[in-house]
């Protein structure tokens, strides 16, 4: 009997790897750091009955139609926006992702850059490794204080709440923005509902943290910078379509908000001259609000342990949609 075919879209630890081997002939792309070509991936997609990806791989209608054999599509990934998840489940595919593991890495990365941002900590260290340096000065490299100001979390999702917890650890006042109410962070985290617009007005700190989606696609535009603090300090470690990228930049360049920490964009990767990544008062990270060995192997498991499930007969772990 032929065992199913599992690709693998980059190169995964082999103990990672081997769980799949007993079950499937696993074939993964050869490399770690570069993406699997497009045509590469349709062309394999004609023969798999498991698809691994990674968040940056779009797994479209071209994919998902040349998949004849295609059951189960395993995002590496708590999100899913490079997934057509409707075209998927129209054609009777599982789609899953990896929530939960991901949380509070994902948090601490995100609480991280708005310090770095608020602190000029990265400006800083350029400051000192470029011998600038000469001499002590009141306000040199200030930046502002994070203790006791108030922080606007858009998408209070887990991610959210989590960082809502270390937001509290600073004695701030954490107000969020969210598609539906949520209890249990006012009730455990002191978190206060707002308006959109009243959020951004209130806040020192925008966190964006929500899903893309068709609404929230450049939810952050010129508009909602207009309606910031001046003072603000403009966080994203969700999507990059979230934000239109030329509204924030104008909004940086002219004062209408005071600086942006941003670990994602719109089209990654970006190259080093951006116009974002060129501004002083932007701190810009290469998509690493995961990026540690432990979570990231916990990411790697879960996938294919969503796979191994489908193949097995079983109900995937973290599925994204229902197949009826």
């Amino acid at each position: 009997m032929t065992k199913p075919y599992v690709f693998i879209t980059r190169k995964l630890p082999e103990d990672v790897v081997a769980p799949l081997l007993a079950i499937a002939e696993v074939e993964m792309w050869p490399h770690e750091d570069m993406a699997v070509p497009r045509d590469v991936l349709v062309e394999k997609a004609k023969r798999a009955t498991a698809i691994l990806p990674m968040v940056s791989d779009p797994i479209d209608e071209d994919v998902l139609s040349a998949g004849s054999a295609l059951r189960v599509v395993a995002n590496m990934g708590v999100g899913y926006d490079n997934i057509d998840v409707a075209a998927a489940t129209h054609r009777g595919i599982l789609v899953c992702n990896t929530p939960d593991v991901l949380t509070d890495t994902t948090a601490d990365l995100t609480f991280a850059l708005l310090l770095a941002t608020a602190r000029r900590l990265v400006e800083a260290a350029e400051f000192l490794k470029e011998g600038k340096w000469k001499s002590w000065s009141p306000f040199l490299l200030a930046g502002a204080d994070v203790h006791h100001k108030t922080i606007g979390i858009v998408g209070m999702g887990n991610i959210g709440q989590a960082v809502a917890k270390r937001a509290k650890g600073f004695d701030m006042n954490v107000l969020y923005h969210n598609r539906s109410r949520r209890p249990e962070a006012e009730e455990k985290l002191g978190a206060v509902y707002r308006p959109f617009a009243d959020l951004l007005a209130e806040s020192d700190f925008v966190v964006c943290l929500t899903p893309l989606t068709s609404e929230t696609r450049h939810l952050f535009n010129r508009e909602a910078f207009r309606q910031m603090k001046k003072s603000a300090i403009f966080i994203n470690a969700a999507r990059g379509a979230v934000v239109d990228e030329q509204a924030l930049y104008e909004a940086l360049v002219v004062g209408e908000i005071a600086a942006a920490g941003l670990d994602v964009f719109e089209h990654e990767p970006v190259a080093a001259d951006h116009p974002l990544v060129s501004l002083p008062n932007v701190v810009a990270l290469p998509h690493i609000g995961s990026a540690t060995y432990e979570t990231r192997r916990a990411m790697m498991t879960l996938a294919r342990d969503n796979i191994i499930a489908v193949l097995e007969g079983r109900p995937p772990l973290t599925p994204v949609n229902r197949i009826s």
